[in-house]
Protein backbone atom coordinates (compact mmCIF):
# COMPACT_ATOMS: atom_id res chain seq x y z
CA UNK A 1 0.00 0.00 0.00
CA UNK A 2 1.23 3.52 -1.15
CA UNK A 3 0.26 5.78 1.07
CA UNK A 4 0.76 10.31 0.68
CA UNK A 5 -0.15 12.83 2.99
CA UNK A 6 -1.13 16.62 0.67
CA UNK A 7 -1.17 19.71 2.44
CA UNK A 8 -2.96 22.21 0.57
CA UNK A 9 -2.50 25.44 0.63
CA UNK A 10 -4.67 28.07 -1.31
CA UNK A 11 -2.63 30.94 -2.54
CA UNK A 12 0.61 29.54 -2.75
CA UNK A 13 0.80 29.79 -6.63
CA UNK A 14 -2.00 31.44 -8.22
CA UNK A 15 -2.73 32.03 -11.54
CA UNK A 16 -5.56 31.85 -14.04
CA UNK A 17 -4.31 28.10 -14.79
CA UNK A 18 -4.61 25.18 -12.41
CA UNK A 19 -0.49 25.78 -12.23
CA UNK A 20 -0.91 24.49 -8.70
CA UNK A 21 -2.95 21.13 -9.00
CA UNK A 22 0.43 20.44 -11.83
CA UNK A 23 3.04 21.54 -9.78
CA UNK A 24 1.60 19.32 -7.00
CA UNK A 25 1.03 16.49 -8.94
CA UNK A 26 4.35 16.50 -10.62
CA UNK A 27 5.66 17.12 -7.37
CA UNK A 28 3.89 14.05 -5.72
CA UNK A 29 4.81 11.43 -8.84
CA UNK A 30 8.66 12.07 -8.03
CA UNK A 31 8.06 11.46 -4.48
CA UNK A 32 5.88 8.49 -4.97
CA UNK A 33 8.82 6.81 -7.37
CA UNK A 34 11.50 7.97 -4.91
CA UNK A 35 9.84 6.27 -2.22
CA UNK A 36 9.46 2.85 -4.32
CA UNK A 37 12.42 2.93 -4.78
CA UNK A 38 13.43 3.10 -1.32
CA UNK A 39 11.16 0.26 -0.67
CA UNK A 40 12.44 -1.71 -3.28
CA UNK A 41 15.61 -1.32 -2.47
CA UNK A 42 15.74 -1.54 1.66
CA UNK A 43 13.34 -4.60 1.66
CA UNK A 44 10.64 -2.48 3.30
CA UNK A 45 7.81 -4.60 3.76
CA UNK A 46 5.63 -1.17 3.06
CA UNK A 47 6.33 2.03 0.82
CA UNK A 48 7.66 4.98 3.32
CA UNK A 49 3.99 7.26 3.41
CA UNK A 50 5.08 10.64 1.21
CA UNK A 51 4.42 13.88 2.02
CA UNK A 52 3.41 16.85 -0.49
CA UNK A 53 3.21 20.26 0.67
CA UNK A 54 1.95 23.40 -1.49
CA UNK A 55 4.32 25.33 0.44
CA UNK A 56 7.40 23.48 -0.32
CA UNK A 57 6.07 22.86 -4.17
CA UNK A 58 6.05 26.62 -4.49
CA UNK A 59 8.57 27.53 -2.60
CA UNK A 60 10.83 25.22 -4.80
CA UNK A 61 9.32 26.15 -8.22
CA UNK A 62 10.29 29.59 -7.20
CA UNK A 63 13.86 28.26 -7.07
CA UNK A 64 15.87 30.69 -8.80
CA UNK A 65 14.11 33.73 -7.62
CA UNK A 66 14.68 32.89 -3.70
CA UNK A 67 18.33 32.16 -4.48
CA UNK A 68 20.65 34.57 -2.62
CA UNK A 69 24.26 34.92 -3.19
CA UNK A 70 25.74 36.64 0.27
CA UNK A 71 22.66 38.63 0.23
CA UNK A 72 22.33 39.20 -3.42
CA UNK A 73 19.59 37.94 -5.67
CA UNK A 74 19.92 36.81 -9.23
CA UNK A 75 18.99 38.17 -12.16
CA UNK A 76 16.69 35.76 -14.19
CA UNK A 77 16.47 37.51 -17.27
CA UNK A 78 18.07 39.78 -19.31
CA UNK A 79 16.84 43.23 -20.69
CA UNK A 80 16.24 41.51 -24.36
CA UNK A 81 14.24 38.55 -23.18
CA UNK A 82 10.27 39.47 -23.24
CA UNK A 83 7.39 39.80 -24.91
CA UNK A 84 7.78 42.56 -27.66
CA UNK A 85 5.10 44.23 -29.52
CA UNK A 86 5.08 43.75 -33.53
CA UNK A 87 3.45 44.86 -36.64
CA UNK A 88 0.18 42.51 -35.92
CA UNK A 89 0.62 41.25 -32.86
CA UNK A 90 3.45 40.12 -30.50
CA UNK A 91 6.77 38.17 -30.14
CA UNK A 92 8.46 36.32 -27.45
CA UNK A 93 12.01 36.73 -27.37
CA UNK A 94 15.05 34.89 -25.39
CA UNK A 95 18.40 36.27 -25.29
CA UNK A 96 19.69 35.75 -21.65
CA UNK A 97 22.71 33.37 -23.19
CA UNK A 98 25.51 35.87 -25.29
CA UNK A 99 25.13 33.67 -28.36
CA UNK A 100 21.15 33.46 -28.19
CA UNK A 101 21.58 37.45 -28.11
CA UNK A 102 24.11 38.31 -30.65
CA UNK A 103 21.72 35.74 -32.94
CA UNK A 104 18.73 37.87 -32.53
CA UNK A 105 20.26 41.26 -33.00
CA UNK A 106 22.06 39.67 -36.25
CA UNK A 107 18.42 38.62 -37.22
CA UNK A 108 17.28 42.08 -36.94
CA UNK A 109 19.96 44.15 -38.23
CA UNK A 110 20.13 46.59 -34.90
CA UNK A 111 23.05 47.21 -32.00
CA UNK A 112 22.95 45.95 -28.86
CA UNK A 113 19.63 48.49 -27.78
CA UNK A 114 16.21 47.99 -26.66
CA UNK A 115 14.60 51.11 -28.24
CA UNK A 116 16.55 49.38 -31.60
CA UNK A 117 14.76 46.39 -30.83
CA UNK A 118 11.69 47.99 -30.32
CA UNK A 119 11.77 49.35 -33.49
CA UNK A 120 12.75 47.01 -35.78
CA UNK A 121 10.25 44.36 -34.55
CA UNK A 122 7.10 47.30 -34.82
CA UNK A 123 7.52 46.64 -38.71
CA UNK A 124 7.49 43.00 -38.98
CA UNK A 125 5.13 40.46 -38.50
CA UNK A 126 5.52 38.35 -35.70
CA UNK A 127 6.10 35.01 -37.64
CA UNK A 128 8.30 36.80 -39.85
CA UNK A 129 10.30 37.68 -36.69
CA UNK A 130 9.67 33.78 -35.83
CA UNK A 131 10.89 32.38 -38.74
CA UNK A 132 13.90 35.74 -39.35
CA UNK A 133 15.67 34.97 -36.02
CA UNK A 134 15.18 30.95 -35.79
CA UNK A 135 16.94 30.47 -39.10
CA UNK A 136 19.76 32.61 -37.57
CA UNK A 137 19.94 30.63 -34.79
CA UNK A 138 18.13 32.99 -32.21
CA UNK A 139 14.87 32.60 -30.29
CA UNK A 140 11.61 34.43 -30.88
CA UNK A 141 8.46 32.38 -30.74
CA UNK A 142 5.22 34.40 -32.63
CA UNK A 143 2.06 34.82 -29.85
CA UNK A 144 -0.87 32.27 -29.99
CA UNK A 145 -4.09 31.72 -29.05
CA UNK A 146 -4.93 28.19 -27.59
CA UNK A 147 -7.02 27.75 -30.58
CA UNK A 148 -3.92 29.13 -32.89
CA UNK A 149 -1.90 26.60 -31.43
CA UNK A 150 -4.01 23.50 -31.52
CA UNK A 151 -3.89 24.01 -35.41
CA UNK A 152 -0.54 24.12 -35.64
CA UNK A 153 0.97 20.83 -37.03
CA UNK A 154 3.37 20.64 -33.75
CA UNK A 155 0.49 20.93 -31.94
CA UNK A 156 -1.19 17.98 -33.41
CA UNK A 157 2.03 16.16 -33.30
CA UNK A 158 2.62 16.33 -29.50
CA UNK A 159 -1.21 15.52 -29.27
CA UNK A 160 -0.38 11.87 -30.18
CA UNK A 161 2.20 11.30 -27.52
CA UNK A 162 1.90 10.48 -23.90
CA UNK A 163 2.95 13.22 -21.34
CA UNK A 164 5.65 10.92 -20.21
CA UNK A 165 7.35 8.68 -23.15
CA UNK A 166 8.90 5.37 -22.05
CA UNK A 167 10.26 1.87 -23.52
CA UNK A 168 12.72 -0.71 -23.08
CA UNK A 169 15.79 -0.43 -25.56
CA UNK A 170 17.20 -4.57 -24.79
CA UNK A 171 17.36 -7.25 -23.09
CA UNK A 172 20.34 -6.40 -20.39
CA UNK A 173 20.40 -8.53 -17.48
CA UNK A 174 18.25 -7.45 -14.18
CA UNK A 175 19.61 -4.43 -12.04
CA UNK A 176 20.82 -5.48 -8.79
CA UNK A 177 21.42 -2.86 -6.13
CA UNK A 178 23.76 -2.85 -2.96
CA UNK A 179 21.71 -3.12 0.36
CA UNK A 180 20.31 -0.04 1.30
CA UNK A 181 20.78 1.02 4.97
CA UNK A 182 21.58 4.37 4.85
CA UNK A 183 20.53 7.06 7.39
CA UNK A 184 18.62 9.17 6.05
CA UNK A 185 17.11 6.85 2.95
CA UNK A 186 18.71 7.26 -0.36
CA UNK A 187 17.04 5.64 -2.78
CA UNK A 188 19.85 6.65 -5.62
CA UNK A 189 22.45 6.36 -3.28
CA UNK A 190 25.29 4.60 -5.16
CA UNK A 191 24.09 5.45 -9.01
CA UNK A 192 26.24 7.20 -11.45
CA UNK A 193 24.27 10.05 -13.21
CA UNK A 194 26.02 11.86 -16.34
CA UNK A 195 24.07 15.49 -16.87
CA UNK A 196 23.93 17.05 -20.36
CA UNK A 197 21.62 19.17 -19.37
CA UNK A 198 21.03 23.16 -19.01
CA UNK A 199 18.66 26.15 -17.87
CA UNK A 200 15.95 24.79 -15.31
CA UNK A 201 13.85 21.61 -16.27
CA UNK A 202 16.96 18.94 -16.86
CA UNK A 203 18.88 20.38 -14.29
CA UNK A 204 15.72 20.62 -11.86
CA UNK A 205 15.82 16.21 -12.47
CA UNK A 206 19.40 15.91 -11.90
CA UNK A 207 19.27 17.94 -8.70
CA UNK A 208 16.18 16.15 -7.48
CA UNK A 209 18.63 12.20 -8.45
CA UNK A 210 21.60 14.24 -5.79
CA UNK A 211 19.26 14.63 -2.71
CA UNK A 212 18.18 11.21 -3.35
CA UNK A 213 21.95 9.95 -3.05
CA UNK A 214 22.99 9.98 -6.67
CA UNK A 215 26.69 10.99 -7.73
CA UNK A 216 25.93 13.78 -10.42
CA UNK A 217 28.55 14.92 -12.54
CA UNK A 218 27.56 17.39 -14.73
CA UNK A 219 29.04 18.10 -17.93
CA UNK A 220 29.57 21.05 -20.43
CA UNK A 221 30.91 22.58 -23.49
CA UNK A 222 33.80 24.17 -22.72
CA UNK A 223 32.79 27.36 -25.04
CA UNK A 224 29.30 27.28 -23.60
CA UNK A 225 29.60 28.50 -20.08
CA UNK A 226 26.23 28.50 -17.89
CA UNK A 227 24.64 31.73 -16.42
CA UNK A 228 26.20 31.65 -12.99
CA UNK A 229 23.45 32.26 -10.97
CA UNK A 230 21.47 29.43 -12.73
CA UNK A 231 23.88 27.37 -12.46
CA UNK A 232 24.11 27.77 -8.44
CA UNK A 233 20.82 27.11 -7.88
CA UNK A 234 20.60 23.91 -10.19
CA UNK A 235 23.67 22.69 -9.32
CA UNK A 236 22.77 21.89 -5.79
CA UNK A 237 24.40 18.58 -4.62
CA UNK A 238 26.14 17.87 -7.74
CA UNK A 239 29.89 18.20 -9.49
CA UNK A 240 29.84 20.33 -12.41
CA UNK A 241 32.75 19.40 -15.11
CA UNK A 242 33.81 20.52 -18.55
CA UNK A 243 34.17 18.22 -21.47
CA UNK A 244 34.34 18.91 -25.31
CA UNK A 245 32.99 15.67 -26.87
CA UNK A 246 34.61 16.84 -29.82
CA UNK A 247 38.14 16.17 -28.78
CA UNK A 248 37.81 14.15 -25.75
CA UNK A 249 35.71 11.09 -26.86
CA UNK A 250 38.09 8.98 -24.71
CA UNK A 251 36.98 10.32 -21.67
CA UNK A 252 33.34 10.54 -21.81
CA UNK A 253 33.44 6.61 -22.49
CA UNK A 254 35.18 6.01 -19.65
CA UNK A 255 32.54 8.17 -17.74
CA UNK A 256 29.91 6.42 -19.92
CA UNK A 257 31.05 2.72 -18.92
CA UNK A 258 30.44 3.45 -15.39
CA UNK A 259 27.26 5.19 -15.70
CA UNK A 260 23.93 4.35 -14.67
CA UNK A 261 21.93 6.59 -15.88
CA UNK A 262 22.53 9.50 -18.82
CA UNK A 263 20.07 13.04 -18.99
CA UNK A 264 20.18 15.03 -21.59
CA UNK A 265 18.66 18.27 -22.33
CA UNK A 266 19.70 19.50 -26.18
CA UNK A 267 17.13 19.61 -28.80
CA UNK A 268 16.62 16.06 -30.19
CA UNK A 269 19.25 14.80 -32.78
CA UNK A 270 21.88 17.21 -31.70
CA UNK A 271 24.01 14.92 -29.56
CA UNK A 272 23.69 11.82 -32.04
CA UNK A 273 26.76 12.60 -34.09
CA UNK A 274 28.16 12.13 -30.49
CA UNK A 275 27.04 8.34 -30.47
CA UNK A 276 24.59 10.02 -27.86
CA UNK A 277 21.19 8.46 -28.79
CA UNK A 278 19.60 6.47 -26.15
CA UNK A 279 19.89 3.23 -29.07
CA UNK A 280 23.73 4.22 -29.03
CA UNK A 281 23.97 4.55 -25.55
CA UNK A 282 22.47 1.24 -24.37
CA UNK A 283 24.76 -0.63 -26.88
CA UNK A 284 28.10 0.99 -25.65
CA UNK A 285 26.26 0.72 -21.96
CA UNK A 286 23.88 -2.36 -21.59
CA UNK A 287 21.55 -1.49 -18.49
CA UNK A 288 21.47 2.22 -18.66
CA UNK A 289 18.79 4.47 -18.00
CA UNK A 290 18.22 7.71 -20.94
CA UNK A 291 16.36 10.16 -20.07
CA UNK A 292 15.45 12.71 -22.70
CA UNK A 293 14.07 16.07 -22.32
CA UNK A 294 13.27 19.35 -25.35
CA UNK A 295 11.20 21.81 -25.47
CA UNK A 296 8.82 20.61 -28.15
CA UNK A 297 9.59 17.41 -28.48
CA UNK A 298 11.15 14.68 -30.30
CA UNK A 299 8.62 14.49 -32.75
CA UNK A 300 7.02 16.85 -35.74
CA UNK A 301 8.17 19.91 -37.57
CA UNK A 302 9.75 22.07 -34.67
CA UNK A 303 11.46 19.04 -33.19
CA UNK A 304 14.70 20.31 -34.21
CA UNK A 305 14.29 24.35 -32.67
CA UNK A 306 15.48 25.71 -29.35
CA UNK A 307 12.98 26.14 -26.89
CA UNK A 308 12.87 27.43 -23.42
CA UNK A 309 10.01 27.53 -20.89
CA UNK A 310 8.57 31.29 -21.64
CA UNK A 311 8.89 30.87 -25.49
CA UNK A 312 6.72 27.54 -24.72
CA UNK A 313 4.19 29.50 -22.31
CA UNK A 314 3.78 31.84 -25.52
CA UNK A 315 3.08 29.56 -28.50
CA UNK A 316 1.18 27.07 -26.71
CA UNK A 317 -2.03 29.91 -25.89
CA UNK A 318 -0.54 30.10 -21.98
CA UNK A 319 0.58 33.81 -21.88
CA UNK A 320 -2.98 34.64 -23.68
CA UNK A 321 -4.60 32.67 -21.37
CA UNK A 322 -2.84 33.97 -18.33
CA UNK A 323 -3.17 37.37 -19.61
CA UNK A 324 -5.01 38.25 -22.94
CA UNK A 325 -4.22 38.48 -26.81
CA UNK A 326 -4.08 42.19 -26.17
CA UNK A 327 -1.30 42.09 -23.23
CA UNK A 328 0.27 38.96 -22.73
CA UNK A 329 0.65 37.55 -19.42
CA UNK A 330 2.89 34.35 -17.80
CA UNK A 331 2.37 31.59 -15.50
CA UNK A 332 2.93 32.65 -11.35
CA UNK A 333 6.74 30.25 -11.93
CA UNK A 334 8.78 28.63 -14.93
CA UNK A 335 6.36 25.54 -14.42
CA UNK A 336 7.06 24.17 -17.44
CA UNK A 337 10.67 23.99 -16.64
CA UNK A 338 9.85 22.91 -13.34
CA UNK A 339 7.29 20.33 -13.44
CA UNK A 340 8.77 18.77 -16.24
CA UNK A 341 11.73 18.26 -14.00
CA UNK A 342 10.38 16.24 -11.27
CA UNK A 343 8.53 14.01 -13.98
CA UNK A 344 11.55 13.51 -15.85
CA UNK A 345 13.06 12.55 -12.12
CA UNK A 346 10.25 10.27 -11.32
CA UNK A 347 10.57 8.65 -14.49
CA UNK A 348 14.07 8.25 -14.02
CA UNK A 349 13.08 6.61 -10.33
CA UNK A 350 10.83 4.22 -12.01
CA UNK A 351 13.03 3.09 -14.65
CA UNK A 352 15.64 2.03 -12.17
CA UNK A 353 12.84 0.50 -10.22
CA UNK A 354 11.46 -1.95 -12.94
CA UNK A 355 14.82 -2.99 -14.51
CA UNK A 356 15.63 -4.57 -10.58
CA UNK A 357 12.50 -6.63 -11.65
CA UNK A 358 12.59 -6.89 -15.57
CA UNK A 359 15.98 -6.14 -16.49
CA UNK A 360 16.69 -3.98 -20.42
CA UNK A 361 18.01 -0.94 -20.89
CA UNK A 362 15.49 1.94 -20.72
CA UNK A 363 14.68 5.04 -22.67
CA UNK A 364 12.30 7.99 -20.77
CA UNK A 365 11.31 11.16 -22.82
CA UNK A 366 9.54 14.20 -21.78
CA UNK A 367 9.13 17.75 -23.38
CA UNK A 368 8.21 21.12 -21.93
CA UNK A 369 5.10 21.67 -24.97
CA UNK A 370 3.54 18.52 -24.09
CA UNK A 371 3.59 19.34 -20.13
CA UNK A 372 1.50 22.56 -21.39
CA UNK A 373 -0.70 20.52 -23.66
CA UNK A 374 -1.54 18.36 -20.02
CA UNK A 375 -1.62 22.12 -18.10
CA UNK A 376 -3.83 23.48 -20.92
CA UNK A 377 -6.39 20.69 -21.51
CA UNK A 378 -9.58 21.10 -21.13
CA UNK A 379 -9.09 25.59 -20.31
CA UNK A 380 -9.82 26.19 -24.00
CA UNK A 381 -13.50 24.24 -23.80
CA UNK A 382 -12.02 21.79 -26.77
CA UNK A 383 -11.04 19.28 -24.00
CA UNK A 384 -12.74 17.68 -20.72
CA UNK A 385 -9.54 18.27 -18.58
CA UNK A 386 -8.68 13.85 -18.24
CA UNK A 387 -5.48 14.37 -19.01
CA UNK A 388 -4.61 17.52 -16.31
CA UNK A 389 -3.52 17.39 -13.03
CA UNK A 390 -5.95 15.00 -10.77
CA UNK A 391 -3.46 11.99 -11.33
CA UNK A 392 -2.71 11.34 -7.59
CA UNK A 393 -4.75 11.05 -4.92
CA UNK A 394 -4.06 10.81 -0.62
CA UNK A 395 -4.89 12.04 2.57
CA UNK A 396 -5.54 15.71 2.48
CA UNK A 397 -5.49 18.34 4.96
CA UNK A 398 -5.80 22.28 4.18
CA UNK A 399 -3.44 25.56 6.24
CA UNK A 400 -2.41 28.86 5.41
CA UNK A 401 0.13 29.79 3.29
CA UNK A 402 1.95 32.81 5.09
CA UNK A 403 5.70 32.79 2.65
CA UNK A 404 8.28 30.86 1.98
CA UNK A 405 10.34 30.94 5.17
CA UNK A 406 9.97 27.44 6.24
CA UNK A 407 11.02 26.28 3.04
CA UNK A 408 14.31 28.19 2.70
CA UNK A 409 17.81 27.36 3.71
CA UNK A 410 21.20 28.88 4.08
CA UNK A 411 24.65 27.29 3.85
CA UNK A 412 28.30 28.45 3.36
CA UNK A 413 29.60 27.18 -0.13
CA UNK A 414 32.73 27.99 -2.44
CA UNK A 415 30.28 30.40 -3.96
CA UNK A 416 29.26 32.40 -0.84
CA UNK A 417 26.71 32.16 1.22
CA UNK A 418 23.84 30.94 -0.46
CA UNK A 419 20.09 30.98 0.51
CA UNK A 420 18.08 28.68 -1.39
CA UNK A 421 14.95 26.77 -1.68
CA UNK A 422 14.63 22.57 -0.27
CA UNK A 423 13.47 20.50 -2.21
CA UNK A 424 9.71 19.60 -2.46
CA UNK A 425 9.98 15.52 -2.46
CA UNK A 426 9.36 14.42 1.30
CA UNK A 427 9.19 10.92 2.42
CA UNK A 428 9.26 9.27 5.60
CA UNK A 429 13.15 7.92 6.32
CA UNK A 430 14.19 10.15 3.49
CA UNK A 431 16.81 13.33 2.81
CA UNK A 432 15.57 16.63 3.99
CA UNK A 433 18.30 18.79 2.03
CA UNK A 434 21.20 18.17 -0.14
CA UNK A 435 24.76 16.84 1.09
CA UNK A 436 26.85 19.29 -0.80
CA UNK A 437 26.12 23.17 -1.47
CA UNK A 438 27.15 23.90 -5.42
CA UNK A 439 30.51 24.18 -7.15
CA UNK A 440 30.99 27.08 -9.56
CA UNK A 441 30.94 26.24 -12.96
CA UNK A 442 33.46 23.61 -14.54
CA UNK A 443 35.46 23.24 -11.10
CA UNK A 444 35.54 19.69 -11.05
CA UNK A 445 37.47 16.62 -12.80
CA UNK A 446 35.67 14.78 -15.46
CA UNK A 447 35.91 11.67 -13.35
CA UNK A 448 33.52 9.58 -11.22
CA UNK A 449 35.08 9.52 -7.29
Amino acid sequence: MIGIKFVVREGALQGRLPVQKLARTCVAECTLAAAGLTARRAGLAEVPVARVDDGAVATAFLSERHLLINGRAPVSFAPLSRFWRTADGWVRTHANYPHHRARLLEALGVPEDAAAVEAALAERSALAVEEAVYAAGGLAVALRSPGEWAAHPQAAAIAKRPLVEQGRLDTARVRTFAPLDTSPLLPAAGLRVLDLTRVLAGPVATRTLALLGADVLRLDAPRLPELPDQHADTGIGKRSATLDLATDRQTFEELLAAADVVVTGYRPGALDRFGLSAEALAERRPGVVVAQLSAWGAYGPWRERRGFDSLVQAATGIAVLEGSAERPGALPAQALDHGTGYLLAAAVLRALTEQSYEGGSRFVRLALARTARWLTDGADGRGDGSDRTDMVAGDVESDSYDGPGPWLAETDSALGRLRYALSPVSFEGGPADWSRPPVPWGTDAARWH
